[in-house]
């Protein structure tokens, strides 16, 4: 197996008896790096502190990934204008802050004969938010439900953004 050193220097090809025998002398770990290798790479190190650093890694990868989430926002086909308005608030907050969102039609008893106000309200939420979000799945018919799907739209908000700073500037 091919050993390296723990300062980084090759120490050549040595067997599995000799690899041990310079660990034992540097009194650290022989740690085998890359298996698949002809012949296996092998590190000497301290392992405590090779599983520390993996672990720090681990978690700063995981400090620097956003986890998107679905939000839900619900209606009815005779939804109020003010109720309404303070969903689409809602709605625009959770795309501002990364989020998908999922607008829901809630069709209850003889109301599922009223699909067109559904219909009517979904499009009315898509043009309320079509300046930050777009469609990511249109308005389908699901059981007693209508539901539809929307995004931030990164190139509306940068274009968005250009624009604010360009009147500013002026």
């Amino acid at each position: 197996m091919r050993v390296i050193d723990d300062e980084g220097r090759q120490l050549g090809v040595l067997t599995v008896k000799e690899a041990l025998a310079a660990a034992a002398a540097r009194a650290l770990d022989l740690i085998e790096i890359v298996p698949t290798a002809e012949p296996p790479v092998c590190k000497i190190m301290d392992f405590g502190k090779y599983k520390y650093e993996l672990a720090k890694k681990e978690k700063l990868q995981k400090k620097h990934q956003h986890v998107t989430l679905v939000k839900e926002i619900r209606f009815h086909p005779n939804t109020d204008t003010h109720d309404f308005e303070f969903k689409v608030r809602h709605a625009r907050a959770f795309i501002e802050e990364g989020h998908k969102v999922k607008a829901t039609v809630v069709f209850k008893g003889r109301e599922i004969t009223y699909k067109d106000q559904g219909q009517e309200l979904i499009d009315r939420f898509t043009s309320q938010l079509e300046d930050i979000a777009k469609v990511d799945s249109s308005a389908k018919m699901e059981g007693r439900q209508m539901i539809a799907y929307y995004v931030a739209d990164k190139s509306k908000k940068k274009s968005g953004e250009s624009s604010k700073q360009s009147t500013e500037s002026n």
